[in-house]
C-alpha cells in the first residue's frame, strides 16, 4: 500500500525500545509516528494534521497519558484517543474517559491483534466522524443561506407591494391627474423592483437545481438579443450600448448560464450609471479563441468603492443605496462562472466606472 494511503498513527511512550518495537512490528501496515514526550507529539500533530488515531501510554514522567489528552484534545478534537495502561491504573482509564474523552484503553501487555484491532475500528471511527462534521458544516451552511434569504423574500417582496397598495390608496383621494402620473410612476418603480427580484430569484434557482447542457453557443446572437432589450433602456437614460465579438471558432457551454452572466452585469451596468453624466457607455467586447471565451463589460458609471469589492458576489450585499437591488444578480453571476470552471476579475473606480473581465473555458460536447 503507498504510504500516502496508509492510515496515520502516533504512538507514545517514554521508553524508546517500545517505540522502536511498536514501529517495526507495524510499520508495513501503517503509517507511523513516534515521539517520547508530549513535545514530539504536538510537532508530529502539526506537521500531520490528518493523523487519524494516537496511541498513548499511561506512565510517562513528564504527564499522564490521560492528562496528556485532555490537553491536546482542546487543539486537536479529531484524532481518535487510545490509551495503554495495566490493570493497576483502572482510576487513570476513568479519569481518561472522563476528561480526555479516549476512544478505548489497551491492556498491557498488548498483542498485534490487539493494537490491528484498534487502529482499524479507531480509523473507521475517525472517518466517520470526519465525514459527519463536513456534512454538519454543509448543513448549516445551508441553514445559513436559507435565513438570509428568508429575510430578503420577505423585506424585498413585501416593500415594493406596500409601496403599491400605499400608492393606490393615495390615488383613489386624488383628482389631479399630474398628481396621479407621480404615483403611476412611483408604482412603476416599485413594480419593476419587484420584477427583478422575482427574476434573479427564478434564475438562483435555475443555477442550483439545473444541469449544465453544454450546446454550441453564438455570441453573435446572444448580443443581438440583449442589444434589442438594452438599447432601448440606454435611450431612455441616454447611455450608449457598444458592442464588438469576436468569434471565429466554435465554443460550446451552457447558454442559460451565459446569459444570465451577461444579462445581470448589462442590468447594473445601465441601472449604476451616473444620473447627470455626459457620454454615459455601456460597452461589451467578447473573444472566443483557443478553447476561452474572454467577455469584458465595462461602463463609467457611479464604480464600487474599494471597501466593498470584495464583497459584491455576496448574497444580498448591496455596495450602494443610490439604485434599490436585490443584492442577487452578482451572486448569480459569480455561481454562474463558478459552474463553468471560469474566473471573474472586477476593476472599479468610484465616479469613473467598473470593468469586469471573465474568462470562460469550452466544455466538451456532451459533457455535464
Amino acid at each position: 500500500m503507498n504510504t500516502r494511503n496508509k492510515i496515520k498513527v502516533l504512538y507514545i511512550d517514554d521508553e524508546q525500545n517500545n517505540l522502536v518495537g511498536f514501529k517495526a512490528t507495524f510499520r508495513f501496515d501503517y503509517n507511523i509516528f513516534i515521539a517520547t514526550d508530549t513535545a514530539q507529539a504536538y510537532a508530529h500533530l502539526k506537521s500531520n494534521p490528518d493523523i487519524s488515531v494516537i496511541l498513548c501510554d499511561q506512565r510517562m514522567p513528564e504527564t499522564t497519558g490521560a492528562r496528556f489528552f485532555e490537553e491536546m484534545r482542546q487543539q486537536y478534537p479529531e484524532p481518535v484517543r487510545m490509551l495503554i495502561t495495566g490493570y493497576s491504573d483502572i482510576e487513570s482509564v476513568i479519569d481518561a474517559v472522563n476528561n480526555g474523552h479516549i476512544y478505548r484503553y489497551i491492556k498491557k501487555p498488548w498483542t498485534d491483534a490487539d493494537i490491528r484491532s484498534a487502529i482499524e475500528e479507531g480509523n473507521k471511527y475517525y472517518t466517520t466522524n470526519s465525514m459527519l462534521a463536513a456534512r454538519n458544516k454543509e448543513l448549516q451552511s445551508a441553514y445559513d443561506e436559507l435565513g438570509k434569504f428568508t429575510y430578503s423574500v420577505t423585506h424585498d417582496l413585501r416593500g415594493p407591494l406596500l409601496s403599491v397598495i400605499g400608492a393606490i390608496d393615495l390615488a383613489k383621494t386624488m383628482e389631479d391627474l399630474p398628481e396621479i402620473k407621480e404615483l403611476l410612476v412611483m408604482m412603476d418603480d416599485a413594480v419593476k423592483k419587484l420584477d427583478e427580484f422575482i427574476r434573479n430569484t427564478h434564475e438562483y434557482y435555475n443555477l442550483k437545481r439545473g444541469k449544465l447542457v453544454p450546446e454550441d453557443i453564438d455570441f453573435n446572437k446572444i448580443i443581438a438579443d440583449a442589444t434589442a432589450i438594452f438599447t432601448i433602456s440606454g435611450r431612455m437614460d441616454n447611455t450608449r450600448f457598444t458592442s464588438e465579438v469576436f468569434q471565429d471558432e466554435k465554443f460550446v457551454s451552457d447558454e442559460v448560464s451565459i446569459k444570465i452572466i451577461l444579462n445581470n452585469l448589462f442590468s447594473n451596468a445601465f441601472k449604476f450609471q451616473k444620473k447627470n453624466g455626459a457620454d454615459k457607455f455601456v460597452d461589451v467586447k467578447i473573444n472566443v479563441r483557443d478553447g476561452k471565451a474572454t467577455i469584458v463589460v465595462s461602463d463609467n458609471g457611479i464604480g464600487i468603492h474599494e471597501s466593498h469589492i470584495g464583497n459584491i458576489f455576496t448574497m444580498f450585499y448591496r455596495a450602494t443605496s443610490e439604485e434599490p437591488g436585490s443584492g442577487f444578480g452578482l451572486y448569480n453571476v459569480k455561481d454562474a462562472i463558478e459552474r463553468l470552471n471560469g474566473n471573474i476579475n472586477v476593476q472599479s473606480a468610484l465616479n469613473e466606472g467598473t470593468i469586469f473581465t471573465i474568462v470562460i473555458p469550452g466544455m466538451k460536447d456532451g459533457a455535464k
